[in-house]
């Protein structure tokens, strides 16, 4: 039978392969068998608490781990589970949780626990939910249905509090089974994921690696750090899902410790990874792949590209998944040629059911095709080649007029990335808190030398009058850049100009 709940990819891998490792986190290591059941008693154990469908289950704890058999619990009695970063900000936590009107929340968290109990809210710590689940029978509960919705992520956005994308078992099956279909985790790989999974690049390495019959290791921030080497040696990893910050980290290690890795595959998303990075990459590692991937909360995945593809393709980000489909708009909706710019709209199965609670912004973003489907309006520009191949020029908020010439934030940032000796670099659009675009890049150069290559690599209208030059970008709990602190540093007016 084909998949339609999350526990079933679960369900699958432990049929195929039960004594098969499945999840390693710290000292411990589970098989298929033993994580399928141990969900099995999650759900049991919330169901027991009054926990059924479509009431929502928040999880804010240190415990990566244990996050895994709580989802596929809930995944199992119809519940949605929503899983916070253990750091996030207090007033988000009071946010996310007057919004969903959870039925639980796991936390070892003092203040999110007196929030909660503030809304009524039931409150169980880490250990009470550990050994809840140990001393539950698993249990055999009537199936959801596959429209019902699995879980709501918080997508962080550039201003103001998050909102939850929907996404249901039906999404989620699909857009987990498209990716897999592309990258092709196997049973003999260890992935390493040292992202949160309350990152939903993070979580999906749960369902991926299931499908695959894949070992996920599950890593911690500490592990992105310079510890990062010793650990990929240590657990024997092969895949490593990678934001641009931690594929630096590892090419920054490599070049000055030495020695190779047992990778085979290194993906990103999340944000762009430098050109400058994967051919670092590729000569310190020259058996690995490097698959490049785009994507969006609302819709998980737009486009893949083949492995190692961007080197016949440079700047493109990959085709749309298998079954999907991408079109290039202009302001009035209608579809453009390729190789003209406008906004990319998606269609087909992965396009997520919307916000919750946000009807007036589910209208405008999840848009609904002579009354028959949902396609999303996605905020990201670009264009189409001749092949149907993605090429991302920036979203609808980094886009901007300088000197009366529209301007791409991406572009900016690209061209800077390609000065030597620039390692990192953001731009912020014109706002009305700094009516200038500000250019961020991290560099050792002085300021006549940045200017002088980056107008090189760069029309002089399009780079920004003010630049700062920093030891290093401030970045969010899922490793990308922060570009909220960057504003603020901005509106402080510590500029060099």
């Amino acid at each position: 039978m084909e998949p339609t709940l999350l526990s079933d990819l679960l369900d699958a891998a432990a049929a195929r392969q039960p004594q098969a490792p499945a999840l390693t986190a710290g000292d411990r290591t589970d098989s298929y068998l033993d994580l399928a059941t141990e969900s099995r008693r999650a759900a049991g154990w919330l169901a027991a608490r009054g926990i059924g469908r479509r009431d929502r289950v928040v999880v804010l704890a240190q415990d990566h781990r244990l996050q895994v058999p709580v989802l596929f619990g809930c995944a199992r009695i119809g519940a949605i589970f929503v899983l916070l970063h253990e750091d996030l900000a207090d007033p988000t936590v009071r946010h996310v949780l007057a919004d969903t009107a959870p039925t639980l929340l796991i936390t070892d968290r003092p203040d999110a626990a007196a929030q909660a109990q503030r809304l009524g809210v039931p409150v169980v710590s880490a250990a009470q939910t550990r050994d809840g689940i140990a001393a539950a029978p698993p249990a055999d509960p009537p199936r959801p249905l596959s429209v019902d919705p699995a879980c709501l992520i918080y997508t962080s956005g550039s201003t103001g509090m998050p909102n939850a994308v929907v996404s249901t078992h039906a999404q989620m099956v699909f857009a987990a089974r498209a990716i897999q279909s592309q990258l092709g985790y196997r049973p003999d790989d260890v992935v390493f994921c040292p992202l949160p999974l309350s990152f939903d690049y993070g979580l999906y390495q749960v369902f991926l690696a299931a499908l695959g019959g894949a070992q996920l290791h599950l890593g911690s921030a500490q592990d992105a750090g310079l510890g990062l080497l010793r650990r990929l040696r240590t657990v024997g990893a092969t895949v490593m899902p990678a934001l641009p910050s931690l594929a630096a980290i590892l090419a920054r290690l490599l070049e000055r410790y030495g020695g190779t890795v047992d990778l085979r595959l290194i993906t990103n998303t999340g944000a762009a990874m430098p050109a400058s990075t994967i051919a670092r990459l590729r000569r310190l590692l020259p058996d690995v792949r490097i698959q490049l991937m785009f994507g969006l909360t609302e819709c998980k995945r737009v486009s893949i590209m083949p492995p190692d593809g961007d080197l016949d393709r440079p700047g493109a980000c990959g085709r749309p998944l298998p079954g999907t489909e991408v079109v290039v708009v202009d302001d009035d909706g209608a579809a453009l040629p390729a190789g003209e710019v406008g906004e990319f709209v998606v269609r087909g199965p992965h396009v997520m059911a919307g916000y919750w609670r946000r009807p007036e912004l589910t209208a405008r973003r999840f848009h609904r095709v002579d009354d028959l489907f949902v396609e999303l309006r996605s905020g990201d520009y670009g264009y189409l080649d001749e092949d149907g191949y993605l090429y991302f020029v920036g979203r609808r908020d980094d886009i901007y007029k300088s000197r009366g010439f529209r301007v791409s934030a991406t572009e900016v940032e690209a061209a800077a990335l390609r000065v030597p000796g620039v390692t990192a670099a953001a731009v912020l659009a014109p706002t009305a808190q700094h009516p200038e675009p500000v250019l961020f890049a991290v560099t050792d150069l002085d300021q006549p030398t940045f200017h002088a290559r980056l107008r090189e690599q760069l029309e002089q209208y399009k780079i920004p009058r003010h630049c700062e030059l920093v030891d290093a970008l401030p970045l969010t709990q899922n490793g990308k850049t922060d570009k909220k602190a960057l504003a603020s540093r901005a509106e402080a007016g510590r500029l060099i100009a």
